[in-house]
């Protein structure tokens, strides 16, 4: 596929992200906000840790729930998001573990990245970073959402020695090791149609269309069907929700970040990381789709494949139930001498 193709394509990519996320908001305002079963997902772990200075200057905020003695789980959270997306995970398994909770740089409240760099290779440095500072002489299991999961594969290939005596396990939620091209949603790709030369170039296209679409009063309604993170049960609140972190996300995050992302290749990583993986998709996500969760599991050593029914790239949101008593199962299993989480075994829950 030529640059140019495939710069047109990544800009599909994010375009759908915002278009679905238009589409919750307007669908949101008809349902009436205050319905009390579509609360706000604002609560954020009670302890403000102290910040994770990174190797360039970035400050990193970090915050956590649950006993410091007890296990510790640390969470990396996706494209344009912030940490409030794993409300669902740390109000429930911080009864078992020590959950830490990280905003990527450039994202939530964390600081502007230095330099303006934004590579998923100084993310992963971040996560090591964080890992060293909140757990220095025990093992942790990393769980990754998205752009998260491929910060855990960037941290492989930053600090390999990590993996095994420190890091005991990670948990890969809608996650690539590269190609995210292949995840795209071909019908959005026909509005950015004109020619584009470069990943760069697409990003910062994409982020002039975020920012004109988010801010029209239109309604957009008949695009939910074709562009959509999500699967076909998910509340109206969850959508709203993504696209108002979306909104907030600095411009950088929409150019450089998401061009780095489109050129990401990160394969030859996948060897490095010698735990147990546990390898999580939604059977409807359209951004890292089923057939490539697959091909993650089988360039990953000691990989597991559960695939979440009625969910769309944000599993973790849409069917919090299911995706938390896999990650509890798959923690106490690393986190516990002489477990094993199974080699290759394919769930659907």
């Amino acid at each position: 596929m030529s640059r140019r193709r495939t710069a047109i394509v990544a800009s599909g990519v994010a375009a759908g992200v915002v278009a679905a996320g238009v589409v919750g908001r307007v669908l949101v305002r008809r349902r009436h906000v205050g319905d009390p079963d579509a609360a706000p997902l604002l609560d954020l772990p009670p302890e403000v840790l102290d910040p994770v200075v990174a190797f360039d200057g970035t400050v990193i905020t970090v915050r956590a729930a649950g006993d410091p003695a007890a296990p510790v789980l640390v969470f990396a959270h996706g494209f344009s998001l912030d940490m409030s997306v794993w409300h669902e995970q740390w109000v429930d398994l911080s009864d078992d573990f020590r959950c830490v909770l990280m905003d990527h740089r450039s994202h939530g409240t964390s600081g502007r990245a230095a330099h303006g760099d934004l590579s998923l290779r100084s993310m992963g440095r971040d996560l090591a970073g964080v890992i060293d500072v909140v757990a220095p002489d025990r093992p942790v299991v990393v769980i990754g959402h998205s752009m998260g999961a491929m910060a855990i594969l960037a941290m492989a290939e930053q600090r390999p020695e990590l993996f095994g005596p420190r890091v005991a396990g990670v948990a890969l939620i809608g996650g690539a090791s590269s190609d995210l091209l292949r995840g795209s949603i071909g019908s959005v790709t026909e509005l950015l149609r004109p020619r584009l030369g470069t990943f760069a170039t697409a990003a910062r296209r994409v982020d002039r269309l975020r920012r004109a679409v988010l801010a029209s009063p239109a309604d957009v309604s008949g695009l939910i069907t074709r562009v959509t993170q999500f699967g076909p049960e998910a509340p109206p609140h969850l959508v709203e929700h993504i696209v108002s972190l979306a909104e907030r996300a600095p411009t950088e995050v929409w150019t450089d970040g998401l061009a780095g992302l489109m050129e990401m290749d990160l394969r030859h990583a996948l060897p490095r990381v010698r735990v147990p993986a546990l390898v999580i998709v939604g059977e409807h996500d359209r951004v890292t789709p089923p057939a490539i969760a697959v091909e993650l599991v089988g360039g990953l050593p000691d990989a597991t494949l559960t695939v979440i029914r009625h969910a769309g790239h944000m599993a973790m949101l849409e069917r919090p139930v299911e995706v938390n008593h896999d990650l509890r199962v798959f923690a106490r299993l690393c986190l516990t001498p002489g477990g094993s989480s199974g080699n290759g075994k394919r769930r659907r829950r």
